[in-house]
């Protein structure tokens, strides 16, 4: 018998968001469909019947699958099936995994696991926040431990008004870009990206998304009511009471000692370690499950006292006032053969980002279910185990890695010039070579430098401070510049970037119930001043971009030809565009509004390559002189190739200054001469003159000088037989070179 379906409904801005669950899925321990226009998502959630045995932490996992068939797609791969997460994937799983995390009993240890899959792709409404308020709806009805819900929304600014949950046509023209997700009391997520947006009026779109997600929270309520499950009882893993008491008396005099020296990282990480050692070795002995405990009522002493001191003393471990950043310093062209560098030193945190300047061509296709299809300027971020002073397997980029660098991309696409006036692909790779907090932000900052290095024209400088927050009670107390063990200790991390105008990226991860806009409203006012005193740093080293490219990146130069002569350029299977590259060692690239790019190092191969496209696509003009070869001969005149494909007819009355006999007598066949262009017929035939050249005549002298001898059925014009194909058939094989979308 076919399950009947439970939907809820609730308005979201302008559209309706309905939640449906009892027809799919039904052994999961919680699934549930979310649709909003013709996108549709499932998320299933699901805990396993036992605790994992020997770990110190909740096991969560979540991952959203994309699979194409939702968009009609078949996957470009070899393979023609998914393969491997791509980067919008993964960014849509740590964006669900993040506000959900938080509510989670802390003590849980077995393990769950949220799925989501994209079962329709409307191409208009964007699947992220709607996967987070699936996985939330689906959490809320199963049988899991959860203090949820959760609703997620998107906002967007289009013409100075705020839109709620915008469509990508929207997004096309909005200056904003946040995802918020929330409690029905806090804010508990953000990302964000901006076009230089004030911080005033990212306080209004926060409030304005925490109001706009309260019916989507109203809605799991009404489900976990009318469908839910009953949650399960789990096996508590908490620590007893009276043993973290005991270990926090036992330690809080020396680590009270330790954090006064005010050390470096290693140092104070290596005095605490080996503290814990000693007293898990007093208390624990050969007690294995003991140790364990210890180890966690020890992690909680550490946290209890750096937070204290924070809140009651304003001292933080390093030392520094709650608003002090630490010292900076900056270096450019590091590199003697990137294109651009620049090393971005804050404290014990230091990046290196290296520039790359491209092709059109070589911008990212993207094959997902978004209407994005390609992307020119890529932000790639890499943390290896010496940054931090480890010893570990390279096993590829990971979630934290392709989260971080999309975060440093946000944060400068903004300042990126369009390709109309800078058409070049830019790729940045940002190297950690030592990390003591917010990488990714002193991403942002070595990659600005790296940008002014290399010679790109930036709209402004960007820079980024992380933020931390420890709470107590009614007590809190803003941190400028974390460093990691006030971002592992602390309650929040909330990165911003921007520019001196205004804000361009926001990403906040938050470890508490939730943030007030009021909270969040001191922290971005805090974080402007700070992400001041960081770019006043940087534009020490570098005050601008450089005026020109290094001599080693490629020059791009472009050549507007007429669409209908695309064909003309490429040739039959690429065979002309193919030839020009290899006669003058430039690369060219073509897009389908007739841009032809041409890139080079030597401004002598870039030339010889738009002479050859410019032969090929120029229109012949009346009163223009030519140097073209003779490429047939008559009794009544010569036939000279002015350009490629094109022939114009001398009459042998035109040919000399004085009465010719013969036209074998002035030129031979493959002569090169100078000829004047002195008419064009309607059909195309162009009538030459090589007397006017000789004597200096304009067209119209020359035209009344020929009127005696015309005869009929002169004139040349564009030879089919010597074209290479029109565009249709020139196009088919591009030879490696694919027109711009």
């Amino acid at each position: 018998m076919k399950p009947e379906s439970k939907d809820f409904s609730a308005q979201v801005g302008n559209q309706t968001l309905t939640f449906s669950t009892g027809k799919v899925a039904q052994l999961a321990g919680g699934a549930v469909t979310a649709r909003l226009g013709d996108t549709l998502i499932l998320a299933t959630a699901t805990m396993s019947a036992n605790p994992r045995s020997g770990i110190d932490f909740f096991p969560l996992s979540v991952d959203y699958e994309e699979r194409m068939y939702a968009g009609g797609k078949i996957p470009g791969s070899f393979f023609r099936r998914e393969g491997r997460p791509s980067e919008g994937a993964i960014l849509t799983a740590r964006l669900t995994d993040r506000p959900l995390r938080p509510l989670f009993p802390k003590d849980l240890r077995n393990d769950v696991q949220v799925i989501m899959y994209a079962l329709s792709a409307d191409e208009e409404n964007v699947i992220d926040v709607i996967a987070v308020n699936a996985a939330s709806a689906a959490l809320s009805i199963s049988d899991i431990p959860w203090n949820g819900p959760v609703g997620a929304v998107r906002v967007g600014r289009v013409d100075g008004q705020l839109v709620i949950n915008p469509t990508y046509s929207q997004l096309a023209v909005s200056d904003l870009d946040l995802r918020v997700a929330g409690t029905r009391d806090a804010i508990l997520m953000v990302e964000c990206g901006a076009n230089e947006v004030d911080e005033d009026t990212m306080v209004a779109a926060l409030e304005a998304a925490h109001q706009a997600m309260q019916p989507i929270i109203d809605m799991q309520v009404q489900m976990a009511e009318q469908v839910g499950k009953p949650k399960r009882v789990y096996q508590s893993f908490k620590v007893d009471e009276a043993l973290k008491a005991t270990v926090l008396e036992r330690t809080q005099a020396e680590l009270e000692q330790i954090f006064d020296q005010q050390i470096g990282k290693s140092d104070q990480y290596g005095a605490i370690d080996a503290l814990r050692d000693t007293v898990v070795a007093e208390l624990a002995g050969d007690d294995a499950e003991l140790a364990g405990q210890v180890k966690e009522a020890y992690g909680s002493a550490e946290k209890a006292v750096v937070r204290r001191r924070i809140i009651e003393q304003g001292k933080r471990p390093d030392g520094r006032t709650p608003t002090e950043i630490r010292p900076i310093w900056c270096e450019v062209d590091y590199s003697p053969r990137a294109h651009g560098s620049g090393i971005f030193t804050r404290g014990e945190t230091q990046v290196l980002t290296l520039a790359t300047l491209g092709t059109p061509r070589e911008a990212q296709e993207l094959d997902t279910l978004t209407p994005i299809k390609e992307k020119r300027y890529m932000h790639h971020y890499n943390f290896p185990p010496f940054s931090t002073g480890e010893a570990r397997p390279l096993r590829g980029s990971s979630r934290r890695e392709i989260g971080h660098g999309a975060l440093a991309e946000r944060a400068l696409v903004a300042v990126i010039p369009s390709e109309k006036e800078f058409p070049y692909t830019l790729r940045l790779v940002s190297e950690c070579l030592s990390s003591n907090g917010s990488t990714s932000m002193g991403s942002v900052c070595a990659s600005t430098l790296a940008l002014m290095d290399t010679g790109v024209p930036i709209k402004a400088p960007v820079s980024g401070i992380a933020m931390g927050l420890i709470t107590d009670g009614s007590k809190y107390q803003i941190l400028s510049d974390i460093q990691g063990i006030e971002d592992h200790l602390g309650d929040m991390d909330f990165k911003v970037a921007g520019t001196d105008k205004g804000i361009t990226a926001l990403q906040m991860d938050i470890k508490i119930s939730g943030l007030t806009t009021q909270m969040m409203a001191e922290a971005l006012q805090q974080a402007k001043a700070g992400r001041k005193h960081i770019l006043d740093k940087m534009l020490e080293t570098l005050p601008a971009p450089r005026p020109d490219l290094k001599a080693h990146a490629p020059r791009i130069t472009t050549v507007m030809v007429p669409v209908e002569k695309i064909g003309a350029v490429i040739g039959p299977g690429g065979k002309t565009i193919r030839a020009i590259q290899e006669e003058s060692g430039a690369k060219i690239d073509i897009s389908d509004d007739g841009t032809v790019f041409i890139a080079s190092d030597n401004a002598e191969a870039a030339q010889i390559a738009r002479e050859r496209i410019e032969a090929l696509t120029e229109t012949p003009e009346i009163g223009r002189i030519y140097t073209g070869k003779v490429v047939r001969i008559t009794d009544f005149g010569a036939f000279i190739e002015i350009m490629p494909g094109t022939d114009g007819l001398v009459h042998i009355s035109q040919l000399d200054s004085g009465h010719v006999e013969s036209v074998e007598s002035v030129v031979q066949m493959g002569d090169e001469v100078s000829v004047m262009i002195t008419d064009i017929d309607p059909s195309g035939k162009i009538r030459l003159s090589r007397q006017a050249v000789l004597e200096g005549w304009t067209a119209e002298e020359a035209r009344e000088k020929d009127k005696g001898g015309r005869p009929s059925g002169g004139g040349g014009g564009r030879r089919d037989d010597r074209r290479g194909g029109g565009r249709d058939g020139g196009r088919g094989d591009r030879g490696g070179f694919r027109g711009r979308r």
